[in-house]
């Protein structure tokens, strides 16, 4: 800072603290009792009332000039300080219609995101629908596959009962077989063409219950 600004400030700060000192009540004792004094001398003839006059004439005087120039100097510093507060107050209104703005597009900002909002609880209430649809779709799946397990116990079963079946079967054309390999080895009937065709017959059996065999074997198997 330099030396004139330290003075300006000092001037302004000693403007500022008279013209506050002569506005209050220790400004009017004090000037009443230099008046009293004043006046008083003459009267005790220390000196003549002319000469009081003339240099308590002079004192006001000066002190009216100073004090119109404090006060001056004061009403320039309030007019610097209201010009400072009138830009501030414009800029507080220039931010004021800035957050004004901000306001407005926060509200606009909010009306989108509730939009999103409602889609949201849109698209969960179709999501939940298909859930529900879904969950409809694994039950009568499900069921389905119990009646595939049942029907699977079913046919195995059933597969079981016809390997008995052959086996049952097999065990009679065994029996057959050899008692028509006894009666040809006894030869007590010669050989005819209706025990060839038996022959042939039982071993197209055989062969047909081998098929058969392999067959539930292999669907057991599975």
């Amino acid at each position: 800072m330099s030396i004139r600004e330290r003075q300006r400030i000092i001037m302004e700060k000693g403007a500022e603290n008279i013209t506050k000192w002569v506005g209050s009540a220790a400004s009017v004792t004090a000037h009443t009792i230099m008046f009293i004094v004043a006046f008083a001398l003459p009267l005790l003839e220390i000196v003549s009332f002319e000469r009081m006059l003339l240099v308590l004439t002079t004192i006001v005087s000066l002190e009216a000039i100073y004090l119109s120039i404090f006060i001056q100097m004061s009403l320039n510093m309030n007019n610097q300080n209201i010009e400072i507060i009138q830009g501030d107050i414009e800029e507080l209104g220039t931010d004021i219609e800035e957050l004004g703005t901000d306001i407005e597009e926060l509200g606009d900002d909010i009306e989108e995101i509730q939009k999103d909002v409602d889609e949201l609880g849109t698209d969960i209430e179709e999501l939940g629908e298909d859930l529900e649809e879904i969950s409809g779709d694994i039950e009568e799946i499900q069921k389905d596959v119990d009646e595939l397990g049942t029907d699977i116990e079913e046919l195995g079963e059933d597969i079981e009962e016809l390997g008995e079946d052959i086996e049952e079967i097999q065990k009679d054309v065994d029996e057959i077989q050899e008692e028509f390999e006894e009666d040809e080895e006894e030869e007590i009937v010669p050989s005819t063409g209706n025990n060839k065709n038996e022959k042939e017959l039982l071993l197209s059996i055989q062969a047909t219950l081998a098929l058969l065999q392999k067959e539930i074997e292999q669907l057991k198997a599975r």
